[in-house]
């Protein structure tokens, strides 16, 4: 078992700044099995959606919608994953959660509002 725990959502205006980070926990067996880490969100009435992920390697990969704005990065000595938000926008209002890929399955955070104000 792997919990994670979201932390930095709230309001900001249209072209600000956030940071999200998730730290993960649990047994040593589990923490040493993460690979990707990432962040997923969903808005009101839409399915949840992948914003970006990042390997223990480093590779990343990011939805289209957040190229050039998003900034994800892992430590893993710690085993925390963060997302630097910048140029935010109202459609980018949603609740973000925060995903592990264990060897034992996926995992999720209870997710953290993030609300854009235009």
């Amino acid at each position: 078992q792997v919990q994670l725990v979201e932390s930095g959502g709230g309001l900001v205006q249209a072209g600000g700044s956030l940071r999200l980070s998730c730290a993960a926990s649990g047994s040593i067996r589990s923490i040493l099995s993460i690979n990707a880490m990432g962040w997923y969100r969903q808005a009101p009435g839409k399915q949840r959606e992948l914003v970006a992920t990042i390997t223990r390697a480093r590779s990343t990969n990011y939805a289209d919608s957040v190229k050039g704005r998003f900034t994800i990065s892992r430590d893993n000595a710690k085993y925390t994953v963060a997302l630097q938000m910048n140029s935010l926008k109202p459609e980018d209002t949603a609740v973000y959660y925060c995903n592990t890929e264990t060897t034992s399955g996926d995992y999720w955070g209870r997710g953290t509002q993030i609300t854009v104000s235009s």
